[in-house]
């Protein structure tokens, strides 16, 4: 069964369970791995402000409903390992939405080429807007990545 398949069966049997529990998938994967494949499933807390996290016990609901939906559905052919987790403090942004609610935060962009000789660059991020990526550096200059340069946004970790 094909990779996106997988991803769109795990969003169809979800997303009434993710939402009657005041959360939402945040991203999915089913990749490989040395010889083991993973079916990763990032959950978030639905509608919430960018402070509010999901904790292990959100994790492990998810996990327990997934595992029976997946027994009952059977849709894996091959043996794999089902991760229910949280996008984490340095999340990758993926969607639109995601760019907005953290609108202000400080994000790290990496791209798959240079540009001024630099394949990361570090800004408070505005927004994504007309298909780019536009964040504001250190300086206070506004930067703007066209989106098919950017391979990953993800918020930046301070200590």
């Amino acid at each position: 069964m094909a990779k996106k398949k997988i991803t769109e069966i795990i969003d169809d049997i979800s997303k009434d369970f993710l939402a009657e529990n005041g959360l939402e998938l945040y991203h999915c994967e089913f990749i490989k791995e040395g010889k083991d494949w993973f079916l990763r499933v990032y959950i978030d807390k639905a509608n919430a402000s960018a402070d509010e996290y999901v904790c292990t016990d959100d994790c492990e609901l998810v996990s327990r409903f997934l595992s029976a939906q997946l027994d009952e559905l059977d849709p894996i052919a091959q043996n794999y390992y089902l991760e229910v987790s949280s996008p984490g403090m340095d999340r990758t942004l993926y969607k639109e939405k995601d760019f907005a609610k953290f609108s202000g935060h400080l994000v790290e962009v990496k791209l798959f080429k240079a540009v001024d000789g630099q394949k990361m660059y570090t800004g408070q991020l505005v927004g994504l807007i007309d298909d780019q990526v536009v964040i504001k550096d250190e300086k206070d200059n506004e930067l703007k990545f066209p989106v098919q340069q950017v391979s990953k946004t993800c918020l930046a970790v301070v200590f």
